[in-house]
């Protein structure tokens, strides 16, 4: 058994029946929906059409949704319907980031992901969906794909219907009859200058900030895609009429996320490397200061996270209750054991220090070693729960992991630089981290350049996402924070002024300088590396 949907584009009159249907079944808050009509008009007066498509979830055969949640909120039935158990749900957002045609929101009274789920309440009593039973045209026919004889399984073989993205690999069970080919694919439509078909006011796209609409007299938008007088025309040969706005799923929390997470990982990483391998020898200490901002920094990382929950409340459920293919999940896991193994060393050397005890040497190796791979895990796992965003193209490079690793050891290094200056420490180490600081800008200047925006981009989304951060509106924060701040700043600085003494405080101004704008350039950077991909509709 496997369930599926057929849209037949010919009936469809665009009466949004299917929608108050199923918000009505189901108790969809206002604002939000489950499923809707979309209109696109094309040609221009006199000749002109409106089309419409209903959009709701695809009900995948292979539903990213389900193996990014943490938690097994999304579920894929026996019979093919993709469910959601509101229950167990903690407002991660991150199936919204993989459904790759935004079919998922968050519902605004219980602070959960909700999409159609097929009205699998009335499925399991043998009943059709409410959409379906409403529809005056019958132009939306769901039942079992798998068999023969029922009405979509003899309509589908004969009929000639198309999927949305079908090069995402989801395998799609929503099928469309003479879909059409500009409401399909949403960046095929030219970006919408004023209000829809039954708006006015304000108009927000994609979570931008929105503008203020200017009127005329008549209601209607001054120089907008009707105009009225003598003759009336379409301003365009093709514009959305109609749609559902959505909003962006990750805000500020996120990047900021990636940088504290970056300073923590990358420091104990710099640390451990190099005092395994004998490149410099630190006092406890300074080893117990260097501690003390890696622990708050991933104290910070911690609280990031859970700050951008829905649902804060339920943050330990991926503790109790984790779906292991998420790497969400993988990488809560890898958290807890670094930030487990990292704060026993900071105490270890807090304590010594301190003169409690002696750290023998072989212990302080033994965390060392054991620091070493979850510090390199704590810093690129990211890049793999990306990857499975599969609605944001952009953030399935390849070149991710290793981006995040540069980065995490560029500024964790420029943090035990900082400390280097005001804390008692070996020239040795303090040259071992300004030479790992400025490599590290250095090789993170070459792959942003040429890897991540040299290299042609895999899909037009990726591409339109690209652009818009460096020739859109994030091309300020781009190339004057991440770029000239967060790169060419620091390296001047540290040409100008040169290698400054270890301990000597007042002789490091200009290095300090240079790792905050460091860090302000890296946020700025994964500021505009979260938004971008999520400005791109997908619906």
């Amino acid at each position: 058994m496997n369930y599926g949907f057929l849209i037949d584009n010919k009936r469809c009159i665009g009466c949004h029946a299917c929608s108050t249907a199923c918000k009505s079944e189901n108790e969809v808050p206002l604002g939000v929906y489950r499923t809707w009509v979309k209109y696109v008009e094309q040609g221009v007066y006199p000749n002109t059409q409106r089309s419409f498509q209903v959009t709701r979830c695809n009900h995948c055969e292979n539903p990213p949704c389900v193996r990014i949640c943490p938690v097994s909120a999304m579920v894929q039935r026996d019979d093919g319907i993709v469910d959601f158990d509101s229950e167990a749900c903690i407002g991660c957002k991150a199936c919204m980031q993989a459904c790759p045609y935004d079919a998922i929101h968050i519902d605004p009274q219980s602070g959960t992901a909700a999409k159609c789920n097929f009205c699998a309440h009335r499925v399991t009593q043998g009943l059709e969906p409410a959409c379906v039973v409403v529809c005056p045209t019958h132009a939306i026919i769901a039942g079992d794909l798998d068999d023969p004889n029922s009405e979509i399984g003899k309509l589908l073989p004969v009929s000639k219907t198309t999927v949305r993205k079908p090069e995402q690999g989801t395998s799609p069970n929503l099928f469309y009859i003479e879909g059409d080919s500009q409401a399909m694919h949403p960046t095929a439509l030219p970006d919408q200058p004023g209000p829809l078909i039954f708006s006015e006011g304000r108009l927000q796209l994609q979570g931008v900030s929105p503008e203020p609409i200017k009127k005329s007299v008549q209601g209607l938008p001054k120089n907008g895609p009707i105009a009225a007088g003598g003759a009336t025309r379409a301003e365009q040969m093709v514009q959305l009429a109609y749609d559902v706005r959505r909003e962006i799923p990750w805000h500020w929390q996120v990047p900021a996320y990636l940088v504290t997470k970056g300073i923590s990982s990358g420091l104990f990483l710099f640390l451990a490397v190099g005092l395994v391998f004998g490149w410099f020898d630190a006092s406890a200490d300074f080893m117990a200061a260097a501690g003390a901002v890696g622990v708050v920094a991933m104290l910070a990382t911690l609280g990031l996270l859970v700050a951008d929950l829905e649902r804060p409340e339920r943050f330990f459920y991926i503790l109790t209750r984790p779906q292991w293919k998420s790497w969400l999940t993988r990488g809560a896991f890898v958290v807890t054991a670094f930030s487990a193994v990292t704060g026993l060393w900071f105490a270890a050397e807090l304590g010594s220090a301190l003169g409690w005890f002696a750290l023998p040497d072989v212990s302080r190796l033994a965390m060392a070693w054991l620091t070493i791979p979850l510090a390199v895990a704590a810093a690129v796992y990211t890049a793999f729960l990306f990857g499975q965003a599969e609605g944001r193209d952009l953030w399935q490079s390849p070149l991710l992991p290793i981006h995040l690793l540069i980065q995490a050891t560029m500024i964790g290094a420029g943090a035990v630089f900082v400390l280097t200056l005001f804390v008692d420490a070996s020239v040795a180490l303090s040259s071992a981290a300004r030479l790992a600081f400025m490599i590290g800008i250095g090789l993170d200047l070459f792959v942003i350049l040429l890897g991540e925006f040299g290299i042609p981009h895999a899909s037009e989304v990726a591409a339109r996402a690209a652009h818009r951060i460096t020739h859109g509106p994030h091309a300020r924060t781009f190339w004057g924070g991440a770029m000239f701040l967060g790169h060419l700043v620091p390296l001047v600085l540290l040409a100008l002024e040169g290698v400054p003494d270890a301990g000597a405080a007042g002789l490091g101004i200009g290095s300090a300088f240079a790792v905050a704008a460091a860090l302000v350039g890296l946020y700025c950077y994964e500021h505009v590396f979260v938004m971008a991909p999520q400005e791109i509709p997908n619906s």
